[in-house]
């Protein structure tokens, strides 16, 4: 039996904290205690635990040496400035921020792709879990590329606002309903109305064109993959969609699979539905599906027309709980489970 372990997160009240902390409970992680902190908070904060609440602990005053997990669902700049003291308290780090991801002694895990990277986070106690698009494409793509080998990922991603955080929601909310009774809308999160609208750029520009949210999925897809030349492809458009991101996948195999392979390759993936019926409406939507589901949903498998070894696929899940949260807590239970002795006996 698995020994208890004490963990805290901090972020708790963001939308993958509280996904973060309803996962916990309902997976039963072997917690002993479990601490809610905040970068900011008025003291009066709870969050829910399964079917108790927890209060919400002011960030700068807490004792990492209290703790021996920690996961980390803030920005960057949380991460930046706490991450260095849960190390020194002796903690293992499980980052969702894009702070540590592109070191070179840091591994980026996607739970069903690459687990035994974990092992490399022994140098220095962080495990960072890449962004939510990565994470549902290349829980996917491996089986894909295990049989037939990736050649190339050409991929528009269509992101929801849940991804910009609780910010983007009510922009988004308030926007639709300014508009829905003749009002002009304001922005603030998004350079442009994102009510009824389409946008062609998450992040921003680089000097090679693309956004850097484009560039992340390129630079994290090769580092979790372990394929540094793998030519990568993205377009990430942000959507009026409160959760749920999806992916226009379209992708060039060394050895060319039929959409028959590729389903047959897919229909026993952990992680991962298959729906996919050639009828009206038999396929996988973020509003239907993905919001608070832990798989990712795959449809509209086809073999490409216009490339002789290329597969088309639309992919779907909740960037929140699955794409962001559940990583984050089967990174943990993995470090419980196989790194126990090694790493969780020093608090």
């Amino acid at each position: 039996m698995m020994q208890k372990v004490d963990i805290a997160v901090v972020g708790a009240t963001t939308l993958v904290g509280e996904a973060i902390l309803d996962l916990l409970a309902a997976r039963k992680f072997p917690a002993a205690r479990v601490y809610a902190l905040e970068a900011e908070t008025d003291g009066e904060q709870d969050v829910d635990f399964g079917s108790k609440t927890l209060d919400v602990e002011l960030l700068a005053d807490f004792d990492f040496s209290a703790v021996q997990i920690v996961l980390f669902a803030a920005g960057e700049d949380v991460a930046a400035s706490y991450v260095p003291k849960a190390l020194e308290a002796g903690c293992i780090v499980i980052d969702d921020s894009a702070c540590f991801r592109f070191e070179d002694d840091v591994p980026l895990v996607v739970a069903e792709v690459n687990p035994k990277a974990i092992a490399a986070a022994r140098q220095r106690c962080i495990i960072a879990n890449p962004g939510s698009t990565v994470s549902q494409m290349l829980a996917v793509l491996k089986p894909l590329h295990d049989a037939a080998t990736l050649a190339r990922i050409n991929v528009v991603t269509y992101q929801s606002v849940s991804g910009s955080g609780r910010e983007g929601v009510s922009e988004l909310a308030s926007q639709t309903a300014r508009l829905l009774n003749a009002r002009p809308v304001e922005t603030g999160v998004y350079p442009r109305q994102i009510a009824f609208n389409l946008l062609p750029q998450i992040g921003a520009f680089q000097e090679n064109g693309y956004t850097w949210e484009e560039m992340k999925m390129v630079l994290e897809t090769r580092k979790v993959m372990g394929l540094p030349d793998l030519p990568v492809n993205p377009t990430a458009v942000r959507v009026p969609v409160f959760f749920g991101h999806a992916l226009a996948l379209h992708v060039e195999l060394v050895r060319k699979l039929t959409a028959a392979e590729a389903t047959a390759l897919l229909k026993d993936v952990a992680g991962v539905v298959l729906l996919d019926e050639r009828v009206d409406g038999g396929y996988a939507t973020p509003v239907t599906e993905a919001v608070n589901a832990d798989s990712v949903y795959v449809s509209r498998i086809r073999e490409d027309i216009s490339h002789a070894s290329g597969l088309d696929l639309w992919v779907v899940a909740d960037n929140v709980r699955k794409g962001a949260a559940l990583n984050a807590v089967q990174i943990a239970e993995r470090v419980v489970r196989d790194y126990q002795q090694d790493w969780l006996s020093g608090n």
